[in-house]
């Protein structure tokens, strides 16, 4: 891997460089269904819990449930400590960031209370420069907004510096080009889950992503 192709690299952190026990997700959704009275299937609970594309906004409205109120339960059920003990990290990501050259941030929808933890348990918070958890203030991606933040963070905003986003979701692939960096988009374990269609049709398909890997050994 020689990273000397880009100035500064910026991450995802769910679902590209740590994941989650499978059996964590489930009982996280089984009390969350519970609560929402309603049951989600293995397979609901894997694409709500991703929310590649617009898989989980189209369930939660064919199952009529309120975004909002779907949030708020799901972050009362959650335990930041639990999650942290339920995460793991890719083997190829800890073989390849620590050798990254230059500043290196993360740009996650994971929160602040909830990724701090996943951090320190996995002992990788000293492999970033910066962090930026999205919140309703920074914006979402695939607004350009909390990655202009960590770049700004980095020092290498709309400077000359040439920056890549790394990333397995399509909003991981617009934010980046919305912010005028390369995108590359690691394709993990939940892509085989979504339906044909998605993956061979729809947005996975025609995300524009620069480079399309399976794993970051191949950078």
């Amino acid at each position: 891997m020689n990273g000397s192709t880009y100035d500064f690299w910026l991450l995802d952190l769910d679902g590209t460089l740590v994941d989650i026990e499978q059996s964590y997700i489930y009982q996280v959704f089984d009390g969350v269904g519970e609560q929402l009275g309603t049951t989600f299937t293995n397979r609901e609970a894997e694409l709500l819990w991703y929310g590649i594309g617009d898989a989980r906004g189209d369930l939660l409205v064919e199952k009529g449930i309120d975004q909002t109120q779907f949030w708020d339960v799901f972050h009362e059920v959650e335990q930041p400590e639990t999650r942290a003990d339920a995460t793991y990290l890719y083997d190829d990501a800890s073989s390849f960031v620590p050798e990254l050259d230059g500043p290196v941030g993360v740009v996650t929808h994971c929160q602040e209370y909830l990724t701090a933890p996943v951090l320190d348990a996995l002992d990788i918070d000293d492999w970033f420069d910066t962090v930026v958890c999205c919140t309703d203030e920074t914006g979402w991606k695939p607004d350009p907004a909390p990655v202009e933040q960590a770049m700004r963070d980095l020092g290498v905003a709309h400077n000359g510096h040439v920056g890549v986003l790394v990333g397995d979701d399509p909003q991981d692939i617009g934010a980046a080009h919305n912010a005028g960096l390369d995108s590359i988009h690691v394709k993990r374990r939940v892509y085989e889950n979504l339906d044909q269609e998605l993956r061979d049709d729809g947005q996975f398909s025609s995300m524009g992503a620069d480079k399309r890997i399976t794993s970051l050994q191949e950078l």
